[in-house]
């Protein structure tokens, strides 16, 4: 194996629905000096494929927030610009797909789940008979992956993660998860384990939030045989409540901090070494 096989290659990969904040500054943070500590590759991904939330003056955001924070990244590309990538992924994996016609409130009125939590999709249209499937095709669908068999053909997973050592993958507690809709050509899910694997990520630094989420995308990786990179899901930064940072909650935007003047490498340097801005500390990994 050549040096260069062996550096890290490590990505991040924002969606420019809204600004950045402290949380998605500690994610960038780290993933570019775990690839500079290692001699290898920063790439900056802009997550830009869902259509109808995506902002050009987001993504002219994104890069003056980490110009600002100090990070220089090795290549720059957009999710909209890799379309082919997720329709050929999507075509390796149409005997483990079905199309869906359920609405979101038609889902949930046939579910309840504790304290908020998101529960697994029922299977309601997993056994729908090829005939009123052709019928129906021209409705609103999503594509949905019918995860027992996905499961059964994969067999047993693992991966290994930073922060909780080696972790057997789960896919099952996930249901039939959503991998493309008729009008958006990738779920999550599927977009980031394709672009992670064609862009030749080695290590993949996230927060725990997205922990779960690695459920699927291990079970991915095997059925399309993609390798499987090192996970670094860190804790995130949480406000005096304790909950977590999100653009929805109004978190701290990085370019309120830069409008006012604020110095933006001295902040990277705070957060290298877990010093956060007063009302804010890290939460549980």
């Amino acid at each position: 194996m050549s040096g260069d096989e062996t550096r890290a290659v490590t990505r991040f990969a924002p969606s420019p629905t809204g600004r950045l904040h402290l949380g998605h500054a500690l994610s960038a943070v780290r993933a570019h000096d775990l690839a500079r500590a290692a001699g290898g590759r920063f790439l900056l991904r802009i997550e830009d494929i869902d259509g109808t939330r995506s902002r050009p003056e987001h993504v002219d955001a994104i890069l003056r927030d980490l110009e600002w924070l100090g990070l220089e990244w090795d290549a720059l590309s957009f999710q909209s610009q890799r379309l082919a990538f997720y329709a050929e992924a999507q075509e390796r994996l149409a005997d483990l797909l079905y199309p869906c016609f359920c609405t979101r409130a038609e889902i949930a009125a046939s579910l309840s789940a504790p304290h908020g939590a998101t529960p697994p999709y029922p299977g309601t249209c997993r056994h729908v008979s090829p005939e009123t499937r052709a019928a129906r095709m021209g409705e609103p669908h999503s594509w949905r992956l019918d995860m027992a068999r996905a499961a059964e053909r994969a067999g047993p997973l693992m991966w290994q993660d930073a922060y909780a050592g080696a972790v057997a993958a789960d896919p099952l507690s996930h249901g039939d998860v959503i991998l493309a809709r008729k009008d958006a050509p990738a779920s999550y899910h599927l977009a980031v384990t394709v672009d992670d694997a064609v862009q030749g990520v080695t290590d993949v630094v996230r927060g725990v939030d997205l922990f779960e989420a690695t459920h699927v995308h291990r079970l991915l990786q095997a059925l399309l045989g993609l390798p499987t990179p090192r996970y670094h899901h860190h804790p995130l930064i949480v406000g005096t409540d304790g909950q977590r940072l999100a653009k929805r909650h109004g978190a701290p935007a990085l370019a309120a901090m830069r409008e006012r003047g604020e110095d933006g490498r001295a902040l990277a340097d705070a957060l290298r070494r877990n010093m956060l801005p007063a009302g804010f500390r890290l939460g549980e990994a």
